[in-house]
């Protein structure tokens, strides 16, 4: 697994301030809603998909408010048939184990193979939450941040209205 420096000194070189809570370990959305905070900040879900051949690899992020419909993410993506990414898929595109997916495990990736969809309504929050690497902590970035970390980290992406 590939630790939370990775991420903090990624962000340091973008120039992306954060402010950093460190709780128990959160793998569900369930249990990371106990320990969110931030004013103004949306907690996001990420889910880490893979396609039916087993050749393509995507992250979804949007806001864990919304309920996820696979068959609905599946119409919107365009990718054919998914299904979410084993724990070894998981380690070996994103270097990360169950639970500490998200949009910071990109610094990972460092193919660019994972294809990034971002619910639109994100560009709506003053601030968003992810895992820096590992569920025991979140960070809170700006959405001006969040978009200037997408843009910098080199993989495709998109951004989509998923519900």
């Amino acid at each position: 697994m590939r630790g939370q420096q990775q991420v903090y000194d990624y962000l340091n070189q973008q120039g992306i301030k954060f402010d950093y809570y460190e709780h128990p370990e959160a793998p569900t959305i369930e249990i990371a809603s106990q320990f969110y905070r931030g004013e103004g900040t949306v907690l996001c879900k990420n889910l880490f998909f893979r396609n039916h051949k087993g050749n393509k690899h995507y992250l979804v992020i949007m806001d864990a408010r919304h309920d996820m419909d696979i068959h609905d993410i599946e119409h919107q993506l365009h990718q054919g048939k998914l299904s979410f990414a084993s724990p070894e898929r998981m380690m070996k595109y994103l270097g990360v184990r169950p639970g500490s997916v998200s949009l910071f495990t990109l610094v990972n990736d460092v193919n660019h193979e994972v294809i990034l969809f971002v619910d639109k309504q994100l560009l709506e929050a003053e601030k968003v939450s992810f895992h820096p690497n590992d569920n025991t902590a979140s960070l809170v970035i700006s959405r001006d941040d969040m978009l200037r970390f997408i843009k910098s980290i080199g993989n495709q992406y998109e951004f989509m209205e998923l519900y």
